[in-house]
């Protein structure tokens, strides 16, 4: 069934930028037919009025942990280390499948409501099938695989796996979940980070993506005390030449974080195209530090944005992060690095880089998959309008300012209600998960 957006002003991401005012935008068959004026099809069905309001290419998260959703707000003032041996990772050992569904619900759940079409999202250990479950109940685009994790330090039981285990487990969810439900949903492989992998596992995940031509999505240089403890476990080295030495590197290589970055580091980014994701919510919170955004993208390396997880946020808002990745450079590199066209970019073409589905999605042009987010920035927080209407997006808008979400042509989020997901059963069902997580473990604490 074909689907016509009307009338609204239409922010396409094509190689020119351009901006339609009073535009239209045809769907045919889940995909962009034609971005313009008058456009008319005698076989649509759905006619949708969207004057007054933005239309933007369904916006991205190169970089989210749907498993810690359920445990917003429980891991408050620690730092990355001590918040994950402390709280993160007894938490992840503490799901079950049921649970897991939960948090993932609750996570599509948000991120479809504050415009979010797509992610690239690591999991926990196990129960990984509880995600692509519910992004494919949900209809969200999702690009995600099993936290790899075959050594480390303060790991607890239920966390632990053994090299042969990671990759079989990692294997068979690829088997069951690449490509399935028309390509929305796409396995990639994920090993946490280098103080939690083995070399060797390491090793064979950049052989096996390369075989299998899945993407590989990891951690890299998030604090100063990882980067420390990074250097002394290989002897000397940075986590990104480490990652480079053992083959993680190059174009279907997706780095979160990247704050702690050598100029040797940079540079074998850029060489290798490897795409970094900037959280900037989540650096904050966790006293991480601030990337060298502005450099990298100067360089020419692909940035993306994410929130990260809900509890070292705590919003899974990505105008959020456009707001903080639009400001938080400035003081040192001054107000003009970070244009709102650039953040925008990050959001959007960037963000479809990171999941490596940059023919796919990421701007509104034919051809293109309609994942489509249509927003009200008429709001008191963004009045009076703006000139440019670029600017309101990134600085003033909200998610709550989302109207509209559809993905695939399939409307998600219809007049800010969401139409695949029960709001109120889905929080419903995650503070009863959460609550039965806790009195499990303070039984176990005696």
């Amino acid at each position: 069934m074909d689907l016509l957006l009307t009338g609204g002003t239409v922010v396409t991401m094509n190689r020119e930028r351009e901006v339609l005012v009073a535009a239209d935008v045809l769907v045919q068959d889940g995909r962009i037919a034609k971005v313009g004026r008058g456009l008319k099809s005698r076989n649509t069905r759905r006619v949708v009025d969207v004057a007054g309001k933005v239309v933007l290419p369904g916006l991205i998260h190169g970089h989210l942990h749907a498993c810690q959703t359920l445990f917003r707000g429980r891991a408050d003032g620690l730092e990355l280390l001590d918040w994950l041996r402390e709280r993160i990772w007894p938490f992840e050992a503490s799901h079950d499948a049921a649970s897991m569904r939960a948090s993932a619900d609750l996570t599509f759940a948000e991120l479809i409501r504050s415009g979010a079409t797509a992610a690239l999202d690591m999991g926990s250990v196990h129960h990984y099938d509880a995600v692509f479950e519910s992004a494919r109940d949900s209809g969200f685009r999702l690009v995600g695989g099993k936290a790899m994790m075959d050594a480390g330090a303060a790991v607890p039981e239920g966390l632990r796996e053994s090299t042969t285990e990671s990759l079989a487990h990692s294997l068979a969810l690829m088997e069951r979940w690449h490509g399935k439900h028309d390509g929305r949903l796409r396995y990639a492989f994920a090993p946490r980070f280098v103080l939690s992998c083995t070399p060797e596992l390491l090793r064979e995940v950049a052989k096996l993506a390369r075989e299998h031509g899945v993407r590989i999505h990891t951690h890299a240089s998030e604090n100063a005390k990882e980067t420390e403890a990074v250097r002394q476990y290989t002897g000397g080295q940075d986590n990104v030449a480490f990652f480079h030495k053992v083959g993680l590197s190059g174009p279907h290589v997706t780095l979160a974080h990247c704050v702690w970055l050598s100029q040797e580091e940079q540079d074998i980014l850029r060489e290798t195209r490897t795409v970094v994701c900037h959280c900037p919510g989540s650096n904050l919170k966790l006293a991480s530090g601030i990337a060298k955004v502005p450099e990298l993208l100067e360089a020419g390396v692909a940035v993306a944005l994410g929130a990260d997880g809900a509890p070292c946020n705590n919003t899974l808002d990505i105008f959020h992060e456009m707001r903080l990745a639009s400001v938080l450079h400035n003081p040192r590199v001054g107000p003009r690095a970070m244009t709102p066209m650039r953040v925008l970019e990050m959001a959007t073409l960037h963000g479809a880089r990171a999941l490596g589905l940059e023919n796919e999605v990421g701007s509104i042009e034919a051809g293109k998959r309609a994942d489509l987010t249509v927003v009200d920035v008429s709001g008191l927080h963004a009045g009076p309008t703006a000139e440019d209407v670029l600017a309101p997006l990134v600085h003033s808008a909200r998610g709550s300012d989302v109207v509209h979400v559809f993905i695939d042509g399939k409307p998600v989020l219809k007049d800010g209600v969401l139409t695949t997901l029960d709001a109120p059963a889905v929080l419903s069902s995650a503070n009863a998960h959460v609550e039965r997580i806790l009195r499990r473990r303070k039984r176990a604490r005696g």
